[in-house]
């Protein structure tokens, strides 16, 4: 590789012990120097001074840094790297709001700065065949697109609730794999925990290109489960991303139908059931090597932050939609 990217590292928490592991291990890429205000409390940068804030970071050289701070630094941290000229991987959501998640997108844009959002879902082995057997025209035409993910409370998020939280992924993953932003979502939300925030979302939306969709999100139940299921007229590809497993249910031959009247119904019948053997990457080492790619000129495998701002607003639209008990189209 021609050039040694110096990368810096914001936030040693829970995500940011995953991401100094693996920038301390790609090619092409040397970490010198990390910050915390907080320290080090799982000894992920042994061996490194543990700065105190970004402005230290960009004092130290970098050409690239990774936020992995709470959501609401997200903002002040991002635009100190975009003022120094440092491309940015941020940690997902983009930000807390809509206004932040613009300010951030057009500080990187304005000056020409690789930005991403680390949604590691789009990267899982599962997913990523999906995208491409999807691109390949596998399914034909795309109805319907359902997310299920569901597990325990983690006892690390505080400042928001299971949609800024989790349900962002299935927001992010479903315009990817749809190649289409949100038209319009509605919303319910429950809490059932204790805590002030939503810890369950139920989510139906319409995408511009007309694709529907659906997405159970939660922190209540007692079992984990990833799942993304797209249903097409040529079949359906089932995405479990907590196995890094992806099927394919292919539709059977039509349905005879001998009543004139219904003659123009297309139904379906089972077809051939194909679970395919993929290459297990880790999606966070595969999501580092895309950015690093990005930062050398090829931006083809990032979450832009421009997407990551879509998420924002779609996000948003989901809240008001519970709040308001209505449907919110986007615009």
């Amino acid at each position: 590789m021609a050039k040694t990217l110096r990368a810096g590292l914001i936030g040693l928490g829970m995500m940011g012990r995953h991401h100094a592991r693996n920038l301390q291990s790609i090619e092409g890429v040397e970490l010198v120097a990390v910050a915390d205000p907080g320290g080090d409390p799982h000894g992920a940068a042994r061996g490194y001074d543990i700065l105190p804030d970004a402005e230290a970071l960009v004092k130290a050289g970098i050409d690239y840094a990774v936020i992995a701070v709470p959501t609401a630094f997200h903002r002040d941290v991002a635009l100190t790297f975009a003022e120094a000229g440092v491309h940015c991987l941020v940690e997902k959501p983009l930000a807390f709001d809509v206004a932040e998640a613009e300010e951030i997108t057009a500080a990187f844009e304005e000056r020409g700065l690789v930005g991403a959002v680390g949604y590691i879902e789009r990267y899982n082995p599962a997913l990523q065949e999906m995208r491409k057997r999807i691109a390949d025209g596998q399914l034909g035409k795309i109805y319907q697109i359902a997310t299920r993910r569901q597990g325990a409370f983690p006892a690390r998020i505080a400042d928001v609730g299971v949609v800024k939280d989790l349900a962002t992924h299935d927001i992010d993953l479903t315009a990817w794999v749809a190649q289409s932003e949100f038209a319009s979502l509605s919303a319910v939300t429950a809490s059932e925990s204790g805590r002030d925030l939503e810890d369950m979302v139920s989510v139906c939306g319409r995408l511009k290109n007309d694709i529907i969709t659906s997405h159970i999100v939660n922190w209540l139940s007692p079992f984990k489960e990833r799942v993304t299921v797209v249903t097409g007229e040529k079949g359906a590809l089932v995405g479990d991303t907590a196995t890094a497993d992806l099927t394919f249910y292919a539709n059977g031959s039509s349905i005879t139908n001998e009543w004139e009247s219904m003659q123009s119904f297309r139904g379906v019948t089972e077809g051939d059931m194909v679970r395919y053997a993929l290459t297990r990457r880790e999606p966070l080492r595969t999501e580092h090597l895309a950015f690093r790619d990005a930062v050398l000129g090829d931006p083809s495998n990032i979450v832009t932050m421009r997407e990551g701002l879509n998420t924002v607003r779609a996000v948003e639209a989901v809240l008001t939609s519970a709040a308001s008990r209505s449907v919110v189209t986007l615009g």
